[in-house]
């Protein structure tokens, strides 16, 4: 099992979080993204950079991921696409991607992209706060607590 970290725009304030976890339990841990992002000199935690382009990352993510993986993510399609493969996906919010829920919020993130787009909804999700940061850290606490290290 490892972790695979969609960081381009993975929050500080939640990577502090995942970073104390990763390190404490020594958990293979690898940050993907356009651009580099301080990581850890540990041999556990890696930081890959991929290409620049829209959904990049997403497909190393997609195919590095293999079953058992966590996928932490905002991106709901990328969290369809390893939860396929019998990943498990956390969202930065600490919402937990699986194979029971993935289909029903995939559909409303594609309602809600429609309704963006025909300019009905406009504005994107608020700033993370501490509050966020407790779910995240109890979502992965919860995910890491149900496997063996």
């Amino acid at each position: 099992m490892k972790i695979l970290v969609d960081a381009d725009a993975f929050p500080n304030a939640l990577k502090e979080v995942l970073l104390r976890t990763v390190l404490k339990r020594k958990i293979p841990t690898v940050f993907i993204a356009n651009k580099p992002i301080a990581t850890p000199n540990v041999p556990f935690v890696q930081m890959k950079v991929v290409a620049l382009g829209a959904d990049e990352a997403d497909h190393h993510i997609a195919a590095l991921c293999e079953k058992e993986d966590v996928v932490i993510t905002a991106d709901i399609p990328l969290a369809d696409r390893v939860v396929a493969k019998g990943a498990l996906a956390l969202d930065p919010r600490g919402t937990v991607y699986d194979a029971e829920n993935i289909k029903g919020l995939l559909a409303m993130r594609n309602l809600m992209q429609e309704l963006r787009d025909g300019g009905q909804i406009t504005g994107g999700p608020s700033a993370i706060g501490p509050k966020d940061v407790r779910a995240f850290a109890d979502g992965l606490n919860g995910l890491l607590s149900k496997k063996v290290f």
